[in-house]
C-alpha cells in the first residue's frame, strides 16, 4: 500500500510541478523536483507536495532572497535543496 501511495503522490507532484502558471516556473519547479523526487520518502514526498503548491510569487522570493517567511520548518530541508538547485 506505502509504495501505491508514494507513486501516487509522485505523480501528483510532478504534474503540478509542470503546470504552475508560467512557463519560467514551470521549466525550475519540473526540473527541480524531478531531481529530487527519487531520493524521498513517503513523508518527505508529503512535504515536498505541500512545497510546490505555493504560488509562483512566494516560491521566486525564496529562490531569489532566500526568504522563508512563516513556512513550516519541516520544509527547510526541500528550502535549502531549492535555493542551491542551478
Amino acid at each position: 500500500m506505502t509504495h501505491n501511495k508514494k507513486e501516487e503522490i509522485k505523480k501528483k507532484i510532478i504534474y503540478r510541478s509542470s503546470y504552475r502558471g508560467t512557463k519560467e516556473m514551470d521549466i525550475l519547479m519540473t526540473s527541480f523536483v524531478k531531481s529530487i523526487i527519487n531520493e524521498l520518502d513517503l513523508n518527505q514526498l508529503i512535504l515536498l507536495d505541500e512545497f510546490i503548491n505555493y504560488d509562483d510569487e512566494l516560491l521566486k522570493s525564496i529562490k531569489v532572497d532566500g526568504e522563508k517567511l512563516n513556512l513550516n520548518p519541516d520544509l527547510n530541508f526541500i528550502i535549502k535543496k531549492f535555493c542551491n538547485f542551478n
